[in-house]
C-alpha cells in the first residue's frame, strides 16, 4: 500500500467546481485523484490532462452516484492505491422551477434529485469507507468526506423546492455521518451560494444566466459573483490536514448573501 502523496476521489469532476477542486488537489506532491463524470467523457478527459500535467497520477472513471453499483465502481478505481485520504462528494444536478409553481415538480423529479444529491453521497460514502480508514491508518489522521451541498439547504432558496430539499437533507447527513464515522473519517460540508460556472447557463441560457450573474453582484454585500476556484479553496482546506480538528460543519461561502434582508 503506498503511503506517500494524497490520494482523493472528486464526483462531478468533469467541469465546473468539481473540475476546480479535482486540479487543485493535483496539485498536492504525490497526489492521486479519482475523476468521476456521468456523461460528458469529453471534458473528465480533458480535466484529467490537466490534472496530470500538474503531476498528478489520475484515473478517469464514469458513473451515476444514485446507483449504488456505480458508486463502488467509482471506489473500485481507487482501490489500486490501498486507500483514499479525501472523498469530495461533489455531483449534483437541479430543475428549475420558480418555488411558487407547485404544478411544476413532480414526485419523480423529488425522487431524481434527492437520488443524485442526498442519496448518492450517502452510498459514496458506504462504498468507500474502508479506503478512507485505510488513509486515515496510513496517515495517522482522520480522512475527510467533503459534501457539496448549498445555501439553499439553509435557507430553502435555490433553484427550485426539490433541490433546496436535497441540499438540507445532505446537511444533515453531514452532521449524521460525522457522529457515526469518528474518528478515523471526518466528514463536513461545503454551503456555496451563486457559483459563476456553466451551470446556470445550461440551466437557464445565456442570457438568463448573465441576468442572474449581475443581480448577485449587486445584492451580495461583497459585490462578486463567486468563481469555481474561490468555493474549490475552500473544499481543499476541508479535504486536507489544516481542518483536521473540524468535523460535522456546514460552512456557508456566499459572499455575504445572508446577511441581506
Amino acid at each position: 500500500m503506498p503511503q506517500d502523496g494524497f490520494t482523493a476521489i472528486v464526483t462531478g469532476s468533469a467541469s465546473g467546481l468539481g473540475a476546480a477542486t479535482a486540479m487543485m488537489l493535483a496539485q498536492r506532491p504525490g497526489a492521486r485523484i479519482v475523476i468521476n463524470y456521468s456523461s460528458s467523457k469529453t471534458e473528465a478527459e480533458h480535466t484529467a490532462d490537466r490534472c496530470r500535467v500538474a503531476g498528478a497520477e489520475v484515473v478517469v472513471v464514469q458513473g451515476d452516484v444514485s446507483r449504488d453499483a456505480d458508486c463502488k465502481q467509482i471506489a473500485a478505481a481507487a482501490a489500486p492505491w490501498g486507500r483514499i485520504d479525501a472523498l469530495v462528494n461533489n455531483a449534483g444536478i437541479t430543475k428549475h422551477v420558480p418555488h411558487h409553481d407547485l404544478d411544476g415538480l413532480s414526485a419523480e423529479d423529488f425522487q431524481r434529485l434527492y437520488g443524485v444529491n442526498t442519496i448518492g453521497p450517502f452510498q459514496m460514502v458506504r462504498a468507500t469507507r474502508a479506503l478512507l480508514e485505510a488513509g486515515a491508518k496510513a496517515s495517522g489522521r482522520a480522512s475527510a468526506v467533503v459534501n457539496v451541498s448549498s445555501v439553499a439547504g439553509i435557507s430553502g432558496v435555490g433553484s427550485s423546492i426539490a433541490y433546496a430539499a436535497s441540499k438540507g437533507a445532505l446537511n444533515t447527513i453531514t452532521m449524521s455521518l460525522a457522529r457515526a464515522l469518528a474518528p478515523l473519517i471526518r466528514v463536513n460540508a461545503v454551503c456555496p451560494g451563486y457559483i459563476d460556472t456553466p451551470w446556470f447557463t445550461k440551466g437557464r441560457g445565456e442570457a438568463a444566466a448573465k441576468q442572474v450573474r449581475d443581480m448577485v453582484e449587486k445584492k451580495v454585500p461583497l459585490k462578486i459573483a463567486s468563481s469555481a476556484d474561490d468555493i474549490a479553496a475552500l473544499v481543499c482546506f476541508l479535504a486536507t490536514s489544516p481542518s483536521g480538528s473540524m468535523s460535522g460543519e456546514c460552512v456557508r461561502m456566499d459572499a455575504g448573501l445572508h446577511l441581506v434582508t
